[in-house]
């Protein structure tokens, strides 16, 4: 493609003439930099593209797309003023736009994407759409899965992959990182859902209000006819009904007025659910309990029925829903105990799967969970608040370092919390507790989900499941 088409979206300084150089690929690696392709200089957070120009020319880069003044390259040189939004709108171009040729389904909030994607998938293909899936448990593309580095793929990959897919539909997890650092940016969406908001990611967002601004500049992206899908039990959601009001959108409301599309009768985990489309109601019994998963499953009923599909079909796919990897998922000790795994990281999250566990009538419940280095300190306290208020026994334990040192991280967490059980070695943390719990206890083990440990820990896991499974294959 020649280089003036691809850099026809976005502002520029030209160096050279550029309109006949012919661009066969674009990278912001310059260890994967082949002949006649465009290297873009992203400013990272511990790696400047800017000082890879020189290896990038090395091996054959016919352009070079950077933010900082430069002069004097063998080749154009073309200064943008973001580098990241450059990538995306360039990448777009390159891939011909394929958003515009797609359905394209986002999902973004604080808690529950990835189960409303999946459940979402799971609709789809229940009525023989075919959908493409992007998120923080895994990437599917027409058929293929593959493991997920980002919740949400960066913009070069993303493009590339949105081409790639075959599938009718693709449905997308959107984090405010991905919104943030521009790796959407040129896409088209058909559908945007907003499932709720709560603290989180406030090392990165200077204040709620502005991470709720990020969240909400997903909007901004809707096709002319798209729909925008919104729960109004977040208080969050109705703030972004407002937002949204004064700009036109088309809009859909989970709510519990009668004038909302869809409300919810029963929050009750242990009794069928029914959600009244307008004035018509529905039965729903899910497998996957607690009140959270009645609100995800009720978002992707809605996004289901503006898509077209019966609502009676919808109902049978949710109920036959088998669940995701590491949400809300259960084991059966030998025992007769229940063990949970869940990726809850926010109090709001740990709140609803524990007191899900009372509604059911557990006997005791335990509760296991730590807190990831270099990420937001501030939600931790309300994180342990709430699993003290529920929980008959907390055990603050080890997620991520992060680079964080050991015994700092130790230290902050026997700081948080006097009274608490601290078992720095999370494999040796479940140990202990499935060898004390007995029939009728639940054991909830929050925070990784799916996710691989980063560190070594005592026992030869590599996963909180597979250290369950460990335990019981041992016994």
């Amino acid at each position: 493609m020649k280089l003036n088409i691809l850099l026809e979206h976005i502002e520029k300084k030209v160096s050279d003439i550029i309109q006949h150089i012919d661009i066969e690929g674009i990278s912001t690696n310059s260890s994967s930099i082949h002949p006649n392709d465009l290297f873009v200089a992203i400013p990272g957070y511990r790696v400047d593209g800017h000082n890879f120009i020189e290896h990038a020319l090395e091996a054959g880069a016919s352009a070079i797309v950077g933010e900082k003044d430069l002069k004097g390259l063998s080749v154009p040189y073309i200064q943008v003023s973001n580098s990241r939004l450059a990538l995306a709108k360039i990448a777009c171009q390159f891939y011909g736009n394929p958003s515009e040729k797609k359905s394209i389904i986002g999902i973004t909030g604080t808690n529950g994407k990835t189960t409303t994607s999946f459940m979402l998938k799971y609709i789809l293909e229940a009525s023989g759409r075919s959908c493409s899936l992007f998120g923080t448990v895994m990437n599917t593309v027409n058929g293929q899965a593959s493991p997920s580095i980002n919740t949400t793929p960066d913009a070069l990959e993303l493009q590339k992959q949105l081409a790639m897919s075959k599938d009718e539909f693709i449905i997308m997890e959107v984090s405010s990182h991905g919104l943030s650092q521009y790796r959407v940016a040129g896409v088209e969406f058909d559908y945007c859902l907003f499932t709720n908001l709560d603290h989180d990611h406030l090392d990165y967002h200077r204040d709620m209000e502005e991470y709720f601004s990020v969240k909400a500049s997903l909007f901004n992206q809707l096709k002319p006819n798209g729909k925008a899908i919104i729960n109004h039990y977040n208080s969050w959601g109705r703030e972004l009904t407002d937002y949204l009001t004064s700009k036109g959108y088309k809009m859909y409301i989970l709510g519990d007025e009668s004038h909302h599309d869809l409300r919810i009768d029963k929050f009750k985990s242990d009794v069928s659910t029914l959600i009244f489309e307008k004035n018509q109601g529905f039965e729903l019994n899910l497998k996957m309990l607690g009140e959270h998963n009645i609100l995800n499953a009720s978002m992707a009923f809605l996004t289901a029925r503006k898509i077209g599909l019966p609502s009676n079909k919808i109902i049978q796919a949710l109920e036959m829903f088998p669940g995701v990897p590491g949400r809300f998922e259960m084991l059966q000790h030998p025992n007769g105990a229940t063990i949970v795994i869940d990726y809850a990281h926010t109090a709001d999250a740990l709140y609803h799967c524990l007191r899900m566990a009372r509604e059911q009538g557990a006997n005791r419940i335990f509760h296991i969970f730590g807190f990831r280095g270099n990420r937001d300190v501030e939600k931790r306290r309300g994180m342990v608040n709430v699993s003290k208020e529920i929980s008959d026994v907390s055990i603050l334990t080890l997620d991520d370092l992060n680079e964080v040192p050991y015994d700092e991280m130790v230290r902050a967490l026997y700081e948080l919390d006097q009274e608490a059980y601290v078992i720095p070695d999370r494999t040796l943390a479940i140990k202990m507790v499935l060898e004390r719990v007995n029939e009728g206890d639940w054991v909830f083990i929050t925070g990784k989900g799916a996710e691989a440990y980063q560190q070594k820990f005592q026992l030869p896991t590599a996963s909180d499941k597979e250290t369950v499974q460990y335990l019981f294959s041992s016994n």
